[in-house]
This record gives structure tokens, C-alpha cells and sequence, in this order.
């Protein structure tokens, strides 16, 4: 039973973190778009200094993001399948972890980039200042939420696969 609170905490905690990096990250493209402003009586584009919050913000949504990849993959990738045999022979539902571990990386390797590229548009100088229409911090945010909802996905099928096999994962557990 002490078991299951832990494992209910941990899911819970890599959730909040990934759901917190998701809200920074389109906080922070809100708070670029401020930077934009459009000059009616002008008709132009009038871009200010770099936004310093929206740095902040994406650096912080970036850094939440990785941080939940890597608890995530610790805790619940420590039960590993060692060859491609054995994932071939093993049940559905650890061809399902083994899913959405893939699927949490691709995430993570779409979505770092992405919230590290709305970050450095921010960082940019005055000189350098266009009109930025790239919705890099909202696309990362939105990858930040999709990462959570794996996170689960995998915690709940690597729990109920590996608790019916072996401790170590590696024997068949159909």
C-alpha cells in the first residue's frame, strides 16, 4: 500500500512540473507579444528592448521541462527492457511502456528545442529587433502538457507490466 502513495506522489509531482513548465511557457509568449506593439496611427511595427520576463519565463519552462524528463525516466525507466527479443515477445502492455517511453523522448526532443528557440528570441538585441510572429513558447508549452500526459502513461503501464513480471523486467510476463 506505502508503495502505491509513492508511486501516486512521484506521478503527481512529474505532472505538476510538466503542467507548471506548460503555463510558464505560454505565460512567457504572452508576455512577448507584449513587446510587439502595433502602431495604429503609424501603421508599422514598433519592437522595444528584449523582453527580460519572457527570457525568464522560457529559461524557467525549459528548465522544468528537462528536469521532468529526467525524473520521469529515472524513476520509471529503470525498468528496461535489455534486447529488441524480448521486447517482441513481451505483452502488449510493456510494448505500451516502451511506447510512450519513445514518445516522451521524441517529445522532449521536439519540445526543449522549441521552448530554447522562443527563449533566445527573446534574448535578442535592439539592433537585431524584428517582428516575431514564431509561436515557439506556445508550441513548447503545449509539448509540456503532451509530455505530462505520457509521463502518466508510462508510469501506469511500466507499474501494472513490471509488477505481473520480474523485478528486473527481463523475464516474459504474458
Amino acid at each position: 500500500m506505502a508503495k502505491a502513495g509513492v508511486f501516486v506522489c512521484l506521478v503527481i509531482v512529474i505532472v505538476i512540473v510538466d503542467v507548471a513548465a506548460g503555463i510558464l511557457s505560454i505565460q512567457a509568449e504572452n508576455t512577448k507579444d507584449k513587446v510587439i506593439t502595433y502602431m495604429s496611427t503609424l501603421k508599422r511595427f514598433d519592437c522595444q528592448d528584449p523582453n527580460d520576463q519572457a527570457f525568464k519565463l522560457g529559461l524557467t519552462a525549459a528548465t522544468l521541462l528537462a528536469l521532468s524528463h529526467v525524473t520521469a525516466n529515472l524513476l520509471g525507466g529503470s525498468m528496461c527492457i535489455s534486447c529488441m527479443e524480448e521486447l517482441e515477445r513481451s505483452s502488449t502492455n510493456r510494448q505500451f511502456w516502451f511506447g510512450c517511453l519513445v514518445l516522451s523522448w521524441i517529445v522532449v526532443a521536439v519540445g526543449f528545442p522549441t521552448l530554447v528557440m522562443g527563449m533566445l528570441e527573446n534574448s535578442k538585441a535592439k539592433g537585431s529587433c524584428q517582428a516575431l510572429h514564431h509561436h515557439f513558447l506556445f508550441v513548447g508549452g503545449i509539448l509540456c502538457f503532451v509530455h505530462g500526459l505520457l509521463s502518466v502513461a508510462f508510469y501506469v503501464s511500466a507499474t501494472v507490466s513490471f509488477e505481473k513480471g520480474s523485478s528486473h523486467g527481463l523475464e516474459g510476463d504474458s
